[in-house]
């Protein structure tokens, strides 16, 4: 079965200022590695329309999902929904059923909080418990930055998704230096095409490692390849930690 894929736009320039730091794309990775949805691509874009614009309609030909996170709040340089609208060359409309959710709230409605009431025409809303819902057009889906509303939002779109063999991984500390167990990891991936073998170097209490991520649909296969990264590092000498 063919392997849904998905890219994350994330927007914004308070993420390329270095003034936010974005914790949502771990978490998409996390769940959508889960529904089987292989995450291909991230891009970070600034807030700047013909950007947003053409980034979006790259990745909407290109992978199966595309999501966006931030811009979509109440001020003059949340522009997202805007761009997404632009992308698909369809209107704005207001939302019959945001503007009655935030009659609700209690709160006073102007013109700023209505623009977030404003969706492109033939959206759908993607359910949020948190506050006021995202939307999908087409196969992009549209949330928050706000990593506690992106992820109720998330949870909503998950139903509206197509899934495929949940993305397994599995992994283990090896205490070598990259360099000495580089060419028999290479070999390793050669022999074994349908899983792919990271590895990620640290240096914990002194001591220099990398730990080694399996990632895959097969468990049994993941096991196999673990067991023979072990092999690999003791007959070199090293010890392995399995995590």
């Amino acid at each position: 079965m063919t392997q849904p894929t998905a890219c994350v736009l994330i927007i914004g320039n308070e993420i390329l200022s270095g003034k936010t730091q974005d914790t949502n794309l771990q978490f998409l990775g996390f769940e959508l590695a889960k529904l089987g949805i292989r995450l291909e691509e991230a891009r970070v874009v600034r807030d700047i329309p013909d950007a947003i614009v053409k980034a979006l309609n790259e990745c909407r030909a290109k992978y199966t999902y595309v999501f966006t996170t931030g811009g979509i709040g109440p001020t003059h340089d949340d522009i997202t929904i805007e761009c997404v609208a632009q992308a698909f060359g369809v209107p704005l409309e207001l939302n019959e059923t945001i503007v009655e959710m935030m009659k609700r709230s209690g709160r006073p409605i102007n013109e700023a909080r209505l623009k977030m009431a404003r969706i492109p025409r033939g959206a759908a809303l993607v359910e949020n418990s948190a506050s006021l819902p995202g939307f999908r057009i087409d196969n992009v889906f549209v949330f928050a930055g706000i990593p506690s509303i992106m992820r109720a939002m998330f949870v909503g779109a998950v139903p509206m998704l197509f899934k495929g063999t949940p993305i397994l991984s599995a992994s283990v500390d090896a205490y070598l230096r990259e360099g000495d167990f580089a060419q028999a990891l290479e070999e390793l991936q050669r022999r074994h095409p349908d899983v792919e073998i990271g590895s990620y170097p640290f240096n914990r209490d002194g001591k220099l490692g990398a730990a080694l991520v399996v990632r895959g649909t097969d468990r049994a296969l993941l096991g196999r390849v673990i067991d023979e990264i072990v092999a690999i590092i003791t007959a070199l000498g090293g010890e392995t930690k399995r995590s």
